[in-house]
């Protein structure tokens, strides 16, 4: 029975820390998830999307079973297992174990998701800028539940912001 509290003590360790260094796992709604790929952006086969706090993995299985090719972020391990097992049948979402603020996102990447909280949302904005301006492409954004203000909408639903982030553009000095 000791071992058991251990474990269970562990896991809630894991989940603490992770809150200290990220957002909280709070799951997106199926539902809203659906209205995302339905209302707010049609995924393509040539689509991969990247999900910033990829959670239980929900987000990049929808997108797979649409055909795009998702890779979930995480730094909570025991998420990413879950959301390794839950996609172990698709063979196009992949789920990382990291810290995405230290990762270059893949040259592929069309859009990146996130349900980030209010006072990461700006920095997550930006972070996709600085992605968007290495990858010398436009790379669409899609904010769950917080808007930005900053940035001219795309589009929305009741709860998604879709963003589309340019690269910045960079004048040589003569």
């Amino acid at each position: 029975m000791t071992i058991i509290y251990w474990i269970l003590g562990g896991v809630v360790a894991i989940f603490l820390l992770s809150v200290l260094r990220g957002a909280p796992y709070v799951p997106t709604r199926k539902k809203d998830i659906e209205r995302l790929f339905d209302e707010v952006y049609r995924l393509q086969a040539q689509d991969v999307l990247i999900d910033i706090g990829s959670g239980d993995g929900s987000v990049c299985i929808a997108a797979a079973r649409h055909g795009a090719r998702a890779i979930g972020y995480e730094i909570n391990p025991v998420l990413v297992l879950i959301g390794r097992w839950r996609a172990r049948q698709l063979g196009s979402a992949r789920f990382v174990l990291a810290d995405f603020w230290r990762q270059d996102l893949p040259r592929d990447t069309t859009i990146v998701y996130t349900f980030g909280d209010g006072r990461d949302i700006q920095k997550m904005a930006e972070y996709v800028q600085k992605q968007a301006t290495r990858l010398k492409k436009p790379l669409y954004f899609v904010s769950y539940a917080f808007e930005l203000s900053d940035l001219p909408l795309v589009t929305r639903n009741n709860v998604h912001f879709l963003y589309e982030i340019k690269p910045a553009l960079h004048i040589k000095k003569t």
